[in-house]
């Protein structure tokens, strides 16, 4: 008689062999970070993957909380290209709810379920210069406040905290020269950081299960990519909207090192146990155009 959880179990031995001393990064957002049932099993896999060895980072987003934050001060949420328009009323209720709201409320619940955790604001992290313009609907250009571009990346906190076997709980801000605080695309920050530690892997957590064939049908899935056909892919609509940047910067962490990017449905029980040590995954991989296991 067969022991389905023993079988479990010896199915993931080879990934935790595999795995165990890497560093992963793990970029939270969307509607898993909304529901407390699956903010619970989310992290409960962050414990998990440290248990057994792997060091994983947590940069969290953090978008309807600060809507709501803004909300409760009159302030409005205007949105050009999926970017937040950052005044300075603005970036300090960003600031206020990544730093004192979401992250330690995360590394809260990883301690909870056992784990080590310790908030990091980004500013610690990434060094941000002003971004460019928008133009608006009607063509005009859109001065976008204080969202940053990353200039540099110094991840020493980062690494210090993984030597130490405690998870860092990283938010989406820059800092720049003078000081001032900045909006940074969760996406491209957690890939940015990912390629400065060298990372293994870039796993992105978000409400779709992957790159699809047909963006409205979640069986279209395609189950693995190379950094080659991703043009094609955008050439063909494909891969559009808020995806452009997830994609755009995980190839850029490919090129600078990062062996392999995953694209998750966060909303799925358990997603990152079951894509990390499950020999059929179930999300999006994209291998980069070498050698890596």
């Amino acid at each position: 008689m067969r022991n389905n959880k023993a079988d479990a179990l010896l199915e993931a031995l080879p990934y935790f062999q595999q795995f165990r001393g890497h560093t992963v990064v793990i970029k939270y957002g969307g509607a898993a970070m909304e529901n407390p049932e699956l903010v619970e099993n989310v992290l409960r896999d962050v414990v998990f993957l440290e248990a057994v060895g792997i060091n994983p980072v947590v940069v969290h987003g953090g978008g309807k909380a600060i809507t709501a934050a803004m909300k409760e001060e009159n302030l409005p949420a205007h949105f050009i290209d999926g970017l937040r328009v950052t005044d300075a009323a603005t970036i300090k209720i960003i600031d206020r709810v990544l730093t004192e709201v979401i992250g330690p409320s995360l590394a809260a619940k990883i301690i909870e379920m056992g784990g080590k955790a310790q908030v990091l604001s980004g500013k610690e992290v990434l060094t941000a210069v002003k971004g460019g313009s928008r133009v608006d609907a009607t063509g005009a250009p859109v001065d976008m406040g204080f969202i940053g571009e990353i200039e540099s990346v110094d991840v020493t906190q980062i690494q210090k905290l993984l030597d130490q076997e405690i998870v860092p709980v990283v938010s989406p801000l820059g800092r720049g020269h003078d000081g001032q605080a900045y909006n940074i695309n969760a996406d491209i920050a957690a890939a940015k950081i990912a390629q400065a530690l060298q990372a293994h892997k870039i796993i992105y957590l978000s409400d779709v299960n992957g790159v699809r064939r047909d963006p409205r049908d979640e069986n279209s899935l395609i189950s693995t990519l190379l950094p080659a056909q991703i043009q094609q892919l955008k050439q063909e609509g494909i891969i559009d909207g808020g995806m452009i940047p997830k994609v755009d910067s995980a190839l850029e962490a490919l090129a600078g090192g990062v062996a392999k990017v995953h694209f998750l449905d966060g909303r799925q029980a358990h997603s990152l146990l079951l894509e990390l040590f499950t020999d059929a995954g179930i999300g999006t991989e994209i291998a980069a155009d070498r050698n890596h296991s």
